[in-house]
């Protein structure tokens, strides 16, 4: 299962980092704001769409059940509502090279949220991974890359002490985002993904009528909702199931490799030359991915006894008995009794324990 939130996480970057590219041959015909309201838009409903289209969820997978409810709303206010109206306030006045360097703080602040305060497991290795991720980050967007032109207050340029300070705090809301949606990912991604884009999307359509927007027209809307649908929707379907068996730091950490996938799809997309600045990140990626995929995270643990529900197939943490067959995976209310043994794990639902 390792491996499978790596994988799944690493395709949630590579589909987000190839929406980039992608959205900026529309940019000139949408504002950055109805541009994001779209995208996010397009992810709900277009998710949304094809579960009625297929009438059922996935063999295994569960709704939304009781507390989670909570948590997800807590998720999509933070990072749906909050987090983009900071960073409009932030971008009016924070320069665009600034600005561009202080969003890879979201990354920083969802590994250290999950493992100083949701206590997921760390050691150096990961740490020195994440940096190295983090920094090749960094190198990507040292000259600047966040539009600011047209419609955006004083286009960057004031001096205000806030401006950093709210895109900042937008990182911070993201973080949060990331780390409750990992409380509820246990439920159907689908479900999540869907419930959030539609959210996200209203908050920033909303803006931009408020800043006096108009809807575009429906070809240049469509081919925005179709962009989001596969790099909002379906990246975050998939970064959620990485939450599922990895946590939050290191699905972040994976994650943050997304603008290095949208600067080598640039080169194809747009023509742009290879830069010192793009091998410098791929290099500096390339080792943090290292870490982390060959982290050996082994020690023996105990497992208290829990109840909760999830997809899930019989395996040395799910001994139950059912009355007849089953088909695997397969989703229900189940018991684990005390357990202690030792394997190589990760922050998953089964192993939540202190170091």
């Amino acid at each position: 299962m390792p491996r499978t939130g790596a994988t799944t996480a690493i395709l949630a970057a590579v589909l987000f980092g190839l929406s980039t590219p992608l959205a900026k041959l529309l940019v000139h015909d949408l504002s950055p704001w109805m541009l994001a309201g779209l995208l996010y838009l397009g992810s709900g409903i277009g998710l949304g769409l094809l579960r009625l289209l297929t009438g059922s969820r996935k063999r295994g997978e569960r709704g939304l059940r009781g507390a989670e409810w909570l948590w997800l709303m807590a998720a999509v206010a933070a990072g749906g509502v909050a987090g983009p109206v900071l960073l409009m306030f932030g971008l009016t006045a924070t320069p665009a090279s600034t600005a561009s360097l202080l969003l890879n703080l979201e990354g920083v602040f969802t590994a250290l949220l999950a493992w100083f305060v949701f206590r997921e497991g760390v050691d150096r290795r990961l740490v020195a991974g994440m940096i190295a991720i983090v920094a090749g980050a960094v190198v990507l967007s040292w000259g600047g890359t966040v539009s600011l032109d047209g419609g955006w207050g004083n286009g960057g340029r004031g001096n205000g002490g806030w401006g950093p300070a709210a895109v900042a705090a937008a990182c911070l809301m993201w973080a949060v985002d990331n780390n409750l949606t990992r409380k509820v990912s246990l439920a159907d991604p689908a479900d999540i993904a869907t419930i959030k884009g539609l959210v996200a999307g209203s908050v920033n359509v909303g803006i931009a009528l408020a800043l006096g927007d108009a809807l575009p027209a429906a070809p240049t809307a469509a081919a925005a909702m179709l962009v989001g649908l596969l790099g909002y929707g379906v990246s975050l379907v998939l970064f959620v199931v990485a939450l599922r068996h990895i946590g939050a730091a290191r699905t972040g950490a994976y994650f943050s490799t997304a603008p290095f996938v949208g600067g080598i799809a640039s080169l194809a997309i747009f023509g742009e030359p290879v830069t010192l600045g793009l091998v410098a990140a791929a290099v500096l990626m390339g080792i943090g991915v290292w870490l982390h995929l060959t982290e050996d995270h082994d020690h023996e643990h105990d497992h208290d006894e829990m109840e909760h529900d999830h997809p899930h197939v019989h395996d040395a943490h799910h001994r139950h008995h059912h009355d007849g067959p089953v088909t695997e995976p397969h989703s229900h209310r189940h018991r684990h009794g005390r357990l202690r043994h030792r394997h190589a794990h990760f922050p998953d639902a089964h192993h939540a324990h202190r170091h």
